[in-house]
């Protein structure tokens, strides 16, 4: 199982310095990814958890791409319906072909009615709108000299459209915890990206990947969560203990329960809401990264 390092790409910790300073430890320590994360207009809801600068995570992966040479670069995860998917599809083949074919593409509906509202776009059609931009964004990647998209929530005729550099494009992972978003994941994903969950719950919803795929009929797709990381002085009540939270006994255990259960890829995300203040402390963070990656022989 690989794993990734969550950049917090907002607040205090959101600088360029910041950014760059994370990124090219996560290289350096043998890190498979960064990660980042999108919101466009941080309204109050947005902003209590998650508080200005935001940086757009398009741009932020792009300049990370050239102080960069191996670690891949994804989004955890980009809210389709706030752009135009021939918009998206663009950023992502271009931020592709920057990084030399390093980018992932998670993506997400969305969960802020606030935000919604300031941007136009009507939140109740946000599932069915990130369906049909994820298939669109597919045939933009095609390769064809000009595409055409017909749904219910986009459509668009005769859009000349740039290929990424991957071949037939990033892997799209699908954000969301719940049973849409799993469906979603077989039907239109190469992983499902779910977050900050127990074991219970990443083992059953990983028993529901695997039935809804034989639903379907279709490949089961990677698990590829993101979990959290913060080490306590002892270890914490198993009960409904989420992941990641706890001693650095149990954060190596969680990691390796969730490669048991077939992960290949997790995500580390040092922020536990609301607790941001703790995301300043860099070198104390860094340590624990160096620490991992040296328990784990990455």
């Amino acid at each position: 199982m690989k794993l990734g390092v969550n950049l917090l790409n907002f607040g205090p910790t959101g600088s360029p310095e910041a950014l760059l300073r994370w990124t090219l430890a996560a290289e350096e320590l043998g890190y498979d990814s960064v990660m980042v994360s999108d919101h466009v207009a941080v309204t109050s809801d947005v902003a209590e958890p998650y508080p200005e600068t935001f940086q757009d995570p398009f741009v932020t992966l792009a300049w990370l791409a050239g102080h960069t040479s191996r670690v891949r670069l994804g989004t955890t995860v980009v809210i389709l319906p706030y752009r135009h998917p021939a918009l998206t599809a663009r950023l992502a083949a271009n931020v592709d072909h920057m990084s030399a074919g390093r980018l992932i593409l998670g993506v997400g509906v969305g969960w802020s009615p606030l935000e919604f509202a300031a941007l136009g776009v009507p939140f109740e059609t946000r599932g069915r709108m990130t369906d049909e931009y994820i298939e669109a964004i597919k045939a933009l990647w095609s390769g064809e000299d000009e595409v055409s998209y017909e749904g219910e929530t986009v459509s668009f005729t005769g859009v000349h459209a740039i290929r990424p550099l991957q071949v037939p494009g990033p892997q799209i992972w699908v954000g969301g915890n719940g049973s849409l978003a799993i469906r979603r994941a077989v039907t239109h994903g190469d992983g499902w990206h779910p977050i900050n969950q127990t074991r219970q719950q990443f083992r059953d919803g990983s028993g529901e990947m695997a039935r809804v795929a034989r639903e379907l009929g279709c490949p089961v797709p990677a698990l590829c969560p993101r979990i959290q990381l913060k080490i306590t002085d002892g270890d914490v009540d198993e009960g409904d203990r989420v992941m990641g939270i706890g001693s650095l006994s149990q954060a190596l255990d969680d990691l390796k329960y969730l490669e048991g259960l077939g992960s290949v890829h997790a995500t580390l995300d040092r922020y536990v809401v609301p607790d941001l203040a703790a995301t300043t402390r860099h070198d104390e963070g860094l340590e624990l990264l160096a620490t991992l990656a040296d328990r784990l022989s990455l």
